[in-house]
């Protein structure tokens, strides 16, 4: 009796469109609740955890939706389990406060 308990490697690929306008919401809110240093230095320090970090999102879950929706938030669970996403993130982050500040430039010239 030959059990084969062999683990299939996950491939990683780039998030695709419907993920990355779902990162991109999330870097939005972010940046609109001014927590962008924070989030670019939490997300920075945890990306080596982002599984483990997943988990316990979802470890946390059944107490958290009940103050939020449950399905955008089991989706972003999924969404910062790949460190490449988290990667993606923080990108978006850093990208949309930097044309923010360059619009409040121009306004203000």
């Amino acid at each position: 009796m030959d059990i084969d308990i062999s683990v299939k490697k996950q491939d990683h690929t780039e998030p695709n469109v419907q993920e990355k306008e779902a990162i991109t919401r999330i870097a939005q809110k972010i940046i609109d609740r001014g927590f962008v240093t924070p989030a670019v230095f939490f997300l920075e320090l945890m990306k080596p955890f982002s599984l483990l970090g997943s988990h316990a999102l979802v470890f946390f879950g059944p107490i958290l939706t009940a103050f939020i929706r449950q399905d955008g938030y089991y989706r972003a669970t999924e969404l910062l389990e790949d460190s490449k996403n988290v990667e993606f993130l923080i990108s978006e982050i850093e990208r949309i406060d930097k044309e923010n500040n360059k619009n409040k430039k121009e306004v203000k010239s």
